[in-house]
């Protein structure tokens, strides 16, 4: 301090014993440590304000390109999450056959006998778990074979990898049967490999149909290749039923698109992929790997907020867009990770001219900004139930485009690998 002070009186030019050198230092030291510490709040208010606004950004921020990772729901239960909250077989024992030991007794009523099982296997796809196969089970007295798919945990494999399998399979036997949702059969967890036997709906995903549709194609399979408007009711009541049965079990979907239901030849829908409902109700969470695609997101999906059904009422909205264009990508004019900023904007999808006002104006009411302005799934279905009575069941809807995969997964915003057949279930 005395140095301080010999300085100030040097800059001062005065003597130690002037009075009026005294009160100037005063006055320095009056106005100067002020300043100071009125410099470093603003200083410091100025870092809070960047750390904040950097902050909302991440918040909105949509995420890599076209995927988006998905926040805790915000309507967990413990009654639908059992015990601890979480559908898992306990990981207790430290060892594969005791786990194995433990799980066949909680997975009794599921197991399947491995010789009742063919071994001439068809692969349809490769899953993130491993292989999965079309194949024949002989069950009954006589036997009589039926097709089924085979999902497998590919090996080697370790006790995390093998309790989260075992925890797909308890989370279907939660769940129950319900007939617009592809059920499992049953399982074989006895010993490694490990099996998951899943209800086969040959006729594949409904996406793969609307493209079919656009081609000059009566029938294949059985399975007749044109769509009305009424029968785009009645594929929607059916999606709206498999909602409402998750929805009575505190579930949501999270990821309704027609890559994710299966039409069988009388046009019954079942809703699969229910990866993204499992992870949330069992973990809380959704894990680091799991990606959605942006174009079929709600706002509040895309701003990282919980999830919910009202975001699949959003979704299903997106739905029947893609029927009415018989399986064409969401706003096509829109990159799919600007998606966020152009519903700010308070845009959505203009009409298709193949699409009626009546079915334009439900699209609509999907997309309200607002979950609470957005209809419940009883109200959606009954308005899909009063528009089907005066629906057209005679004019086949025409797209003479056909789609080019890698372009419409482009557009879409997904990878080319989740368009193809396959059953992702779980």
């Amino acid at each position: 301090m005395g140095n301080e002070r010999g300085v100030m009186r040097m800059l001062l030019e005065c003597s130690l014993s002037d009075k009026l050198c005294i009160i100037r230092e005063q006055q320095y030291e009056i106005i100067i440590i002020p300043t100071l510490l009125v410099g470093t709040f603003f200083i410091l208010l100025g870092v809070i304000l960047w750390l904040f606004i950097r902050g909302q950004r991440a918040q909105q921020s949509p995420g890599p390109r076209g995927v988006a990772h998905v926040p805790p729901s915000g309507n967990l239960s413990q009654e639908a999450a059992g015990p601890g909250g979480t559908v898992f077989v306990p990981l207790e024992e430290t060892s594969m056959e005791s786990l194995l030991r433990t799980s066949a007794k909680v997975l009794a009523k599921l197991q399947v006998p491995r010789e009742q099982l063919s071994e001439v296997r068809e692969q349809i796809h490769s899953g993130s778990y491993g292989a999965i196969y079309r194949t024949t089970i002989h069950t009954g007295s006589p036997a009589k074979p039926k097709s089924v798919v085979l999902k497998t945990l590919k090996e080697p494999t370790g006790l995390q990898e093998v309790q989260d399998f075992l925890g797909r399979i308890q989370f279907y036997q939660f769940l129950g049967k319900h007939k617009n949702l592809v059920h499992l059969e049953g399982c074989c967890t006895d010993r490694l490999p490990l099996y998951m036997v899943l209800e086969d709906v040959a006729q594949g995903d409904l996406l793969s149909f609307l493209w079919t549709c656009r081609r000059d194609v009566m029938t294949m399979d059985g399975l007749p290749y044109d769509l009305t408007e009424k029968q785009i009711y009645h594929i929607g009541k059916q999606v709206l039923l498999a909602l409402e049965f998750l929805q009575e079990k505190r579930l949501f979907h999270g990821d309704v698109a027609a890559r994710n239901i299966l039409i069988q030849c009388d046009l019954t829908a079942k809703l699969c992929g229910l990866g993204l409902a499992y992870e949330v109700h069992s973990r809380g969470a959704i894990s680091s790997s799991r990606v959605v695609p942006l174009k079929w997101l709600a706002p509040e999906r895309l701003l990282l907020k919980p999830a919910g059904i009202k975001g699949d009422i959003w979704s299903f909205g997106i739905l029947l867009y893609e029927m009415v264009t018989l399986g064409a990508p969401p706003y096509p004019e829109v990159p799919p990770t600007n998606i966020l900023q152009h519903l700010q904007r308070g845009q959505i999808m203009e009409r298709p001219s193949s699409c009626t006002h009546t079915m334009y104006g439900l699209m609509k009411s999907c997309w309200r900004w607002s979950e609470d302005s957005r209809p419940s799934l009883r109200k959606l279905h009954s308005c899909l139930e009063t528009a089907a009575q005066s629906a057209n069941d005679k004019a086949v809807l025409q797209v003479p485009e056909l789609v080019v995969p890698e372009l419409y997964a482009a557009v879409a915003g997904i990878s080319v690998e989740s368009i193809s057949y396959c059953y992702s279930i779980l």
